[in-house]
């Protein structure tokens, strides 16, 4: 099955990654459905990609159980599910509140966590695609990255239980792991020229990543008729700043 003649619900969708990826698959013929806080938003998205919009909050499992069984049922023939909700958050641990502790792990984790719960119960019998989004930092030690590492390792951990787990049925589980992308979300990180050459140095090929580099590999992840024997994998999309370092 591929999001050519299936549905692709995209969790998040309004975002840099989210909305590349709406836009990625739209051109390639995949029926939408558009998932985020933000109705305005989402019906910009919608009219640009011709999906169907549902407004949430995914740190709620009840609201991504019911925008699941809503494209599964309603919409129909679910093929693929990307959850590309997250946050940024770089303090130290001493420094980070239990409030933005707790709110990072709802942000990533839990809505990784109801992603999977309610995807492979709703692909059990047809099979799908579940990608999650992680981070480079999830496997590198990064200074000032406690919270959001902690969370996204535990959505590679999640990952691949979740790929065992479910491989029978034919549901297949994967993470992209992105380093520092240009998106509205890290703006603040490349506020001022000092920043952002910092930024960039971290990163081998000496460039921030864009939303259309992650959209690419999470395009080809949810098409099974171009990575069908692809699953519990962790794909760097970060200009090798999770394995390598620039001279």
């Amino acid at each position: 099955m591929t999001t050519e003649n299936g549905t692709l619900l995209i969790l998040g969708a309004t975002g840099g990654i989210g909305s590349a990826v709406a836009r990625k698959a739209a051109a390639r013929g995949a029926r939408l459905v558009l998932a985020a806080r933000d109705q305005e938003k989402l019906d910009a998205l919608a009219a640009e990609t011709g999906g169907s919009t549902f407004v949430l909050d995914a740190t709620r499992a009840d609201e991504v159980h019911a925008v699941v069984q809503h494209a599964a049922s309603e919409v129909g023939n679910l093929s693929g599910v990307v959850n590309c909700v997250g946050s940024i958050l770089l303090k130290p641990a001493h420094l980070t509140s239990e409030e933005e502790y707790r709110q990072t792990l709802a942000l990533n984790l839990d809505t990784a966590f109801f992603t999977v719960k309610s995807a492979s119960r709703a692909m059990m019998k047809q099979g799908g695609s579940i990608v999650l989004c992680t981070s480079a930092v999830a496997r590198t030690g990064l200074f000032n990255h406690e919270a959001i590492a902690a969370a996204k390792a535990g959505i590679v951990g999640l990952m691949q239980s979740a790929a065992a787990t479910y491989a029978h049925r034919g549901v297949r589980v994967n993470c992209v792991a992105p380093g520092l992308v240009e998106t509205q979300m890290s703006e603040r990180l490349t506020s001022s020229e000092a920043a952002r050459k910092a930024s960039e140095s971290m990163h081998a090929l000496g460039r921030l990543g864009q939303p259309e580099d992650v959209a690419e590999a999470i395009d080809w992840l949810v098409d099974a008729s171009r990575s069908n024997w692809v699953t519990g994998q962790v794909i760097g999309i970060d200009g090798g700043l999770g394995t390598i370092r620039p001279r």
